[in-house]
């Protein structure tokens, strides 16, 4: 898929694997769309590479219909790249033997799974409205799983299950939108340096990196964006799961 003159559309775009995604797809000559709740550093993003600002929460379906009705005004939407999650860590019972809180456990669902499944759905109609080009293609979905998905640690039930979940979702839904032209692929980053990570202390950073085989350090966003990127420009790839993790297996904690 050319994204160049074409508009991309990054979800989670403000920070951390979204943000050097969207400077990327930038690069590369594509109009790119920030999408993100953080409104102060999403306007930061979207003006530095010359793309578009949209806020959105994608648990709300009103939201991210919203969302590509604005889109598709602006031109062809050849790519999306969901890089949006939550996941806060809680064991199903603590050591003072309280259960993980329910509506932890449907938030983070909320917005691993049905944010991803209303992004893939709405884009997707968005997509299949554009030409189709020499390979028959009008446009390719990348979404974000986790090793978490495939070894989940403890405290991080919910987050695996989620994670899974957008894994699971992937080939069916290359499968689905087939029909119309459409790829469908996630992504399965490992340890990142995103902003997040960046708060750790040496001793922590020191310590998480113990299970990295090589190159062993955390991942650095672009290297993330540039695999979203080589997915996106690869027509031949579809209903995939690429782990990018330096060969991380984690252990359970």
């Amino acid at each position: 898929m050319q994204i160049s003159g074409k508009v991309s559309l990054v979800v989670g775009g403000a920070s951390g694997l979204g943000e050097a995604t969207a400077r990327h797809l930038s690069r590369e000559g594509s109009t790119v769309v920030v999408a993100d709740r953080d409104e102060k550093r999403g306007s930061i993003v979207a003006e530095e590479i010359g793309g578009h600002f949209l806020a959105c929460d994608i648990t709300d379906e009103g939201e991210v219909e919203g969302l590509f009705t604005t889109i598709a005004s602006m031109g062809s939407l050849a790519a999306i790249v969901n890089c949006a999650g939550i996941g806060p860590p809680r064991r199903l019972l603590d050591r003072q033997g309280e259960v993980h809180p329910m509506r932890m456990f449907d938030l983070i669902m909320r917005v691993n799974v049905y944010g991803t499944f209303n992004i893939l759905r709405f884009g997707a109609r968005t997509m299949s409205a554009n030409q189709p080009d020499d390979q028959g293609e009008r446009g390719v979905i990348v979404n974000t799983s986790s090793t978490s998905a495939f070894e989940g640690q403890v405290g991080q039930v919910a987050f695996a299950a989620a994670k899974g979940g957008v894994a699971a979702l992937t080939l069916p839904a290359a499968r689905d939108l087939a029909v119309v032209g459409i790829r469908v692929a996630a992504i399965v980053p490992g340890l990142m340096d995103t902003p997040a990570a960046q708060t750790m202390s040496d001793e922590n950073r020191a310590a998480v990196t113990e299970d990295i085989v090589f190159p062993k350090r955390l991942g650095n966003p672009p290297e993330y964006a540039a695999l979203a990127a080589h997915i996106i420009a690869n027509s031949y790839i579809n209903g995939a799961v690429f782990r990018v993790d330096a060969a991380l297996r984690t252990p359970p904690k």
